[in-house]
């Protein structure tokens, strides 16, 4: 029988087969079948050789001899990074960054680096694949002063950099990025299927067993996912995303998978000249340029894991001229918008579904949670009857088909922070007033509202 030389990797999970498939039977996605040389040895061989490192027999223990200590997490020097991590980077940890190109991801790990160096004094080795070193040098002039333990190696073949952080043994290690590295055990092209992830694996085992954080930068596809096999996202600790407009200088941060924290939290920069500044009150920024005296724009209030962020919503409503009205949404679900638009006009008696409706988000935001229900439909009223709604009124609520305003969780940290930006009347569903009626709100009105016809009394006012 020939040997097989090749095998059909499925592109989104990683399923192997020895023939081409046209649905994958992993994560049953269609036409997603690519073939690729493979290695002449088995992986596992190959990659001891290939490492120099021999699998050492671990023994089983229990929970209470497993002891944890501060400096198991690494300040990166970021407080809004540290928690969107968790509290900082865990020792051990193989974390992958995506992002779109030119979003920062390079400048931000150079930043990280700099102060695990400095600040930290920890030892880290930046290893690029898609820059020389000279290139290097120039944006660290530009962007950051390298002070500390911090060294720069340009290498692809992933034997060499697992050999250099055997030798090096540093505690922080940044590979970028994950596309460009090959190791020899595979002869397919860098950046295939099998090429990131049997780097991916070579990193990860490093990186469990002599205790050193990775952090490793994915490119993305067209549709926002990280190239490369799915299985890359299943293999790492943790995975965060880079995110935000070219033409803006405002960058997100979000986690997609999270074994040490929560999924939910967001980190703000903003890009400036020197580099990636963090944004410590990003309701403040994203409230910053809001119009004064113009119909359909509403602040709410939004969670994004423990932090509550107030935003704008902006609606629009105009007359359609086609007989298929056009919606169009920025930040929030198109169905969501459709489903309220029906609300309205079921519950209001207002024949808004024969206009335009346009709804956005500013700063790039997207909010999925049902908070915003109440804030958009009031936009959308606002800006139908060319009403303008006060600037000193936040609006949340969740709202039901019936149109009856339902409780949303967190409501005590929305109210707060909505006092702290100066905001003096917060319109808010009814349950949730029985539990303020007791306390003191110097200088704020709250406005309990059961339904959306109370919530509509605020446009007369």
């Amino acid at each position: 029988m020939a040997k097989i030389t090749s095998k059909f990797f499925c592109k989104e999970c990683g399923y192997e087969s020895a023939k081409w498939l046209g649905q994958c039977p992993g994560c049953r996605a269609w036409n997603s079948f690519v073939e690729e040389p493979v290695a002449g040895t088995s992986g596992t061989r190959s990659f001891s050789k290939s490492t120099g490192i021999r699998p050492a027999r671990q023994k089983p223990v229990r929970i209470d001899e497993i002891a944890l200590q501060k400096e198991d997490r690494l300040p990166t020097g970021f407080k809004e990074l540290d928690r969107v991590l968790g509290g900082g980077i865990v020792v051990g940890s193989l974390v992958l960054l995506g992002g779109d190109p030119g979003i920062g991801k390079s400048t931000l790990l150079l930043e990280v680096s700099r102060n695990l160096a400095a600040d930290a004094k920890k030892k880290v080795l930046y290893v690029s694949g898609e820059e020389s070193l000279k290139q290097i040098k120039m944006r660290a002039e530009r962007i950051v002063n390298i002070s500390g333990d911090l060294k720069f190696m340009t290498e692809t073949n992933i034997e060499n950099i697992v050999a250099t952080i055997q030798e090096e043994q540093p505690d922080f290690v940044v590979i970028d990025s994950i596309q460009t590295m090959y190791t020899e055990t595979v002869t397919a092209a860098p950046g295939s299927v099998s090429q990131v992830r049997e780097s991916s694996a070579q990193l990860l085992r490093l990186a469990k067993e002599n205790g050193i954080a990775i952090f490793i930068v994915g490119h993305v596809t067209k549709d926002g996912n990280v190239a490369g096999p799915k299985i890359l996202e299943h293999m790492v600790d943790v995975v965060l995303y880079f995110e935000g407009e070219s033409s803006g200088s405002l960058r997100i941060m979000h986690g997609q998978k999270n074994r040490f924290g929560s999924t939910n939290e967001i980190a703000v920069f903003e890009m400036e000249g020197s580099g990636l500044h963090e944004v410590l009150n990003p309701s403040e920024l994203l409230l910053s340029g809001r119009p004064v005296g113009a119909s359909g724009s509403v602040v709410s209030c939004g969670m994004e894991g423990t932090r509550p962020l107030l935003m704008e919503i902006q609606g629009l409503v105009v007359q359609s001229a086609f007989n298929l009205p056009r919606r169009t949404t920025n930040g929030i679900d198109y169905n969501r918008l459709n489903m309220l638009i029906a609300i309205i006009e079921r519950r209001l008696n207002l024949e808004i579904g024969k206009y335009d409706a346009y709804v956005n988000i500013t700063g790039g935001l997207r909010i999925a949670e049902p908070s915003m229900d109440l804030a958009i439909i009031m936009s959308l009223i606002s800006s139908y009857m060319n009403i303008e709604i006060s600037d000193d009124i936040m609006i949340f609520g969740e709202v039901g088909l019936s149109g009856e305003v339902r409780a949303v969780s967190n409501a005590e940290q929305r109210i707060e922070e909505a006092i702290r930006l100066g905001f003096n009347k917060i319109v808010m569903p009814a349950y949730h007033a029985k539990k303020f009626n007791d306390r003191n709100l110097k200088d704020c009105e709250l406005i309990p509202v059961r339904n959306i016809r109370d919530a509509m009394q605020i446009l007369k006012k």
